[in-house]
């Protein structure tokens, strides 16, 4: 797993962590840890869960309150926030600058892979994904508790990386170039349009490829090793190159979970195409293609 080195005493992770490291820094005061769970078809189930039980420390983080903006009918189902207001939210989870982020949920990292994302659009690199998530977590019955956390705010500074977003305009125009290559991450189902849970039009953007994110799964639910994502992605590249990609999904979520893979492989991820396929099909003018 990829690590940060910022001196030789501190060791900051930046993509995954296993339930053994987390274990050992539950009581570290730099380090802050943040639940994620989050049903898309019951908007209150995360909550709930979180205050019937939680790895100790963590505060909850609400998929559609606390990591999305407003909805304007245009900019799909879960719209990246304000900055400076995603900021402040960061500092109120004591979160800063220096802090060491971890995230989880109690769905394959599906739903809190977006905010690690947002951490690093946000300049912030040291956090990462509890690989095996929340059932993991359990199964070795390590520490869980139903008492909140007594988090002390603090202040995070922005330094957003606006080059880690691609916005309709741009996918439109890579979606025409074949030096570009558009990752959906939706499963397969969708992706043809043979269902449609979510959204009103079903389909896909002409041209991209379809890479669910569970592919980057073992059997065990936790992420395949460095060397095995990127053997699968350098296969699914067939020639683009890694900088190239532009990533979507649903609405702009679970595209984060291929940009983690990407990035454990060692393969500079692209871009994220935030509004995804809820915000392609507000405008009615943009093609839609079915099938393979």
């Amino acid at each position: 797993m990829r690590r940060l080195f910022y001196s030789a005493e501190s060791i900051m992770f930046s993509t995954i962590i296993s339930t053994e490291q987390l274990a050992q820094h539950l009581n570290d005061p730099n380090w802050v840890v943040i639940d994620c769970r989050f049903t898309l078809t019951e908007t209150e189930a995360g909550r709930v869960a979180y205050a019937q039980g939680h790895i100790p420390g963590a505060c909850y983080a609400h998929l559609d309150e606390d990591l999305s903006g407003t909805k304007t009918g245009s900019n799909g189902r879960h719209p990246l926030p304000d900055v400076q207001a995603f900021a402040q939210k960061l500092g109120a989870w004591g979160v800063h600058n220096q802090s060491q982020v971890v995230v989880y949920d109690d769905s394959f990292g599906a739903i809190a892979v977006r905010l690690w994302w947002m951490l690093r659009w946000m300049g912030h690199d040291s956090v990462a994904l509890l690989d095996g998530g929340l059932p993991k977590w359990r199964r070795e019955k390590k520490p869980f508790t139903a008492e909140l956390p007594m988090v002390a705010p603090t202040k995070f500074t922005a330094h957003a990386r606006p080059d880690m977003l691609a916005d309709t305009d741009v996918v439109l125009e890579a979606a025409h170039q074949p030096s570009n290559l558009i990752i959906d991450a939706r499963a397969e189902m969708r992706f043809i349009g043979e269902i449609e849970p979510l959204d009103p039009v079903a389909g896909h953007i002409p041209g991209a490829k379809n890479l669910p994110f569970d592919d980057n799964l073992d059997l065990d639910g936790t992420l395949l090793s460095a060397e095995e994502l990127r053997e699968q992605y350098l296969e699914f590249l067939d020639g683009h190159k890694p900088e190239q990609v532009i990533h979507m999904c649903g609405s702009g979520v679970t595209a984060c979970h291929n940009l983690l893979a990407m990035e454990i492989a060692g393969l500079k991820s692209g871009k994220l195409y935030a509004g995804s396929w809820s915000e392609w099909i507000a405008d009615s003018s943009h093609p839609v293609a079915k099938g393979y």
